[in-house]
């Protein structure tokens, strides 16, 4: 004869109001404490998933001064990479970094900015023609360079690329990567501008991030 299974008593309503509250604490607390904030919409920045821890690296600044991830910490940084000889696109991108800073000085906020050019063509870009050519778009901007090793090492953990080749008639051609990666406060790559790109929507993603961490 079998046994008719008994029937589960409703749970008081006491015990379902404190399961409630403590699955909404734990929700509340996983998104205070363990989720990645997510920035408002950017209008040109590409961003990361998660930020990527960056190696050290040990550069040269055209003011005589060493250039190490140490000088990337305490503000945001926008690095871009080119050469001095080149044509086009590295005096456009400097020149947009100009209007860029001139706009974040308005709104209070070049303090918390920093922006780098680095050399890699570092034969030919010594630090005296490195000094005047980046301070011809502003004294402010860094201007840097190093070894191969050193510079191929930087490049490739900030997922960027560059190589130079000699053509038949002896010149040098320099290709690099045209993105200006992002760098947060604490040293870390967060993502990077890809060109297309203009002063306003540089600006407009700068202040954003800027704001995002307060």
């Amino acid at each position: 004869m079998n046994t008719p299974a008994a029937v589960p008593r409703s749970l008081p309503v006491w015990v379902i109001l404190i399961a409630a509250l403590v699955a909404a604490v734990g929700l509340w607390l996983s998104h205070r404490y363990f989720a990645t904030p997510m920035p408002r919409k950017l209008a040109n920045a590409v961003l990361y998933p998660q930020p990527r821890q960056l190696p050290d690296f040990h550069l040269a600044q055209a003011n005589g001064a060493a250039l190490s991830k140490a000088d990337w910490r305490g503000h945001w940084n926008m690095v871009y990479f080119g050469y001095l000889s080149c044509p086009d696109v590295c005096p456009t991108t400097l020149a947009t970094f100009k209007q860029v800073w001139s706009e974040l000085g308005k709104r209070n906020l070049a303090s918390q900015i920093r922006i780098d050019f680095i050399s890699v063509d570092p034969q030919r870009d010594t630090t005296d023609r490195l000094s005047k050519y980046v301070g011809f778009f502003s004294p402010d901007f860094v201007a840097a360079t190093g070894t191969d090793d050193d510079l191929t090492r930087l490049t490739r953990a900030l997922g960027l690329i560059y190589s130079r080749t000699t053509d038949a008639n002896g010149a040098i051609q320099v290709d690099h990567s045209d993105s200006v990666v992002i760098v947060d406060p604490q040293a870390r790559l967060i993502g990077m501008f890809r060109p297309p790109f203009t002063a306003a929507t540089l600006t407009a993603d700068l202040t954003t991030l800027i704001g995002e961490q307060r």
